[in-house]
């Protein structure tokens, strides 16, 4: 296959590259600003292969590099986004500039081309405040810009399937974590990263909301299917574990993996709830097990101890 990886300098997309590299022959192009990622750390997920990976330098709301870009692949991987809840709220215009005119940009693209897949990254955050677990059948109501940012993308996904044929699929991530997170924002990258610094860790709220987390190694795998299973253009499921874990909860289990390694962690403060966050958040994954034929094997414990094998290995470069 001929892949064309938006954001593939990001942390999704270089584990996703990193397991494309895998299966022989597929050819590989990446389309990136190099604002979170770089083209040396593009590199380092290539595990040397990097002669089979094109790097396509651009911005996702410019419609032209975008179909530039798309020329003579199969299928289109969207990863590129502003991603996290607290900087669409601080800059809503920005988040919406990216997310939704930037995934229209790339079915546009699809629809230029003649691409006939597109696998779009969105998330729970769509949904908004519901009693979990959440599914792909209940209805929207985004509490955050970038919830709502993500769930206009999932209807252009939807629109672009049944106006113009393009088989779309929308992958509603969990909260994902594992290698090449050095740069990510999210709980548990930012909390081994302040272990390693000696900085206390810092929860927001009371530590009691939920999240559905993920490893990023069962989120690839769920790209692939959703790249290349028939007969589910035009549908949504989420991927995550199925699983509800506290914010304390998984600080504790951090904490003791890192003790394991000699690191410990100051005491954790607590600060205000941050706007847009949901209370609770874990997924039915039902529909990805019967549609997809996926399924999250790698346990919590196992992908947190993975994860900070690879912060320890890279030390202040991760």
């Amino acid at each position: 296959m001929r892949w064309l990886v938006t954001g593939g300098c990001g942390f999704i997309g270089r584990n996703l590259i990193s397991r494309l590299l895998t299966q022989r022959g597929d050819q590989i192009r990446v389309f990136d600003d190099l604002s979170v990622g770089t083209r040396a750390d593009l590199l380092a997920a290539t595990g040397g292969a990097a002669d089979r990976v094109e790097l396509v330098t651009g911005d996702i709301r410019d419609e032209a590099a975008i179909v530039r870009a798309a020329a003579e692949m199969d299928v289109v991987i969207h990863l590129a986004a502003n991603t996290g809840v607290g900087p669409s709220v601080e800059d809503p215009r920005s988040d919406c500039l990216v997310n939704v005119i930037g995934t229209l940009n790339a079915l546009e693209a699809c629809r230029a081309r003649g691409v006939k897949r597109f696998v779009f990254a969105s998330s729970g955050a769509p949904v908004g405040e519901s009693e979990p677990p959440i599914h792909e059948e209940q209805p929207p109501h985004p509490v955050s810009p970038y919830g709502a940012s993500k769930l206009a993308g999932e209807a252009y996904c939807s629109a672009y399937k049944r106006s113009f044929g393009i088989d779309t699929v929308a992958l509603r991530f969990g909260n994902c974590f594992g290698p090449f997170s050095g740069h990510k924002g999210s709980i548990i990258a930012r909390f081994i990263r302040e272990a390693l610094s000696g900085k206390p860790w810092e929860i927001y709220g009371d530590g009691k909301q939920t999240r559905d987390f993920i490893y990023v190694e069962d989120v690839a795998e769920a790209i692939c299917l959703a790249a290349k299973v028939a007969g589910i253009g035009g549908e949504t499921f989420q991927i995550a574990t199925s699983s509800e874990t506290t914010v304390a909860e998984v600080a504790d289990r951090l904490a003791a993996i890192l003790a394991q390694h000699g690191i410990r962690p100051g005491p954790a403060r607590h600060a205000s709830p941050r706007i847009g966050d949901v209370r609770r958040n874990f997924s039915d994954t039902r529909k990805a097990r019967t549609r997809l034929g996926w399924a999250a094997r790698v346990s919590l414990d196992s992908g947190l101890e993975r994860t900070v094998r690879w912060f320890l290995a890279r030390g202040r470069d991760a």
